[in-house]
């Protein structure tokens, strides 16, 4: 079965290396631009669901503002604990100055 893609942002919106916030079909999602393309994870941190979109970002690196986890956000990798389990990253394209990103199967 093919991914859905949904609209998230208009390329416009996204600073480089500046995390922004959306919601696409009810799902939390915070997408970054960085030199190598654009990326998109869930907006909540695996350990009790701090909101990453508040936190530091640095490189690639995304610091969770309530107990200062860490994750690589191009691929989900936890870092640096108290969180133990790896962000869910979501498939993006660019199309015609707009940002879209696939949500997993329901």
């Amino acid at each position: 079965m093919a991914e859905e893609y949904y609209k998230a942002a208009a390329l416009a919106d996204l600073e480089q290396g500046k995390l922004h916030a959306v919601e696409v079909d009810g799902e939390p999602i915070c997408l970054v631009k960085l030199e190598d393309g654009i990326f998109a994870f869930t907006d909540n941190c695996t350990h009790i669901s701090g909101p990453l979109n508040e936190g530091d970002f640095d490189g690639c690196t995304v610091t969770c503002p309530w107990h200062l986890a860490q994750f690589d956000v191009r691929t989900g990798e936890v870092k640096r604990g108290p969180a133990r389990e790896n962000l869910y990253t979501y498939p993006v394209k660019v199309e015609n100055e707009t940002v879209y990103v696939a949500l997993p199967p329901a």
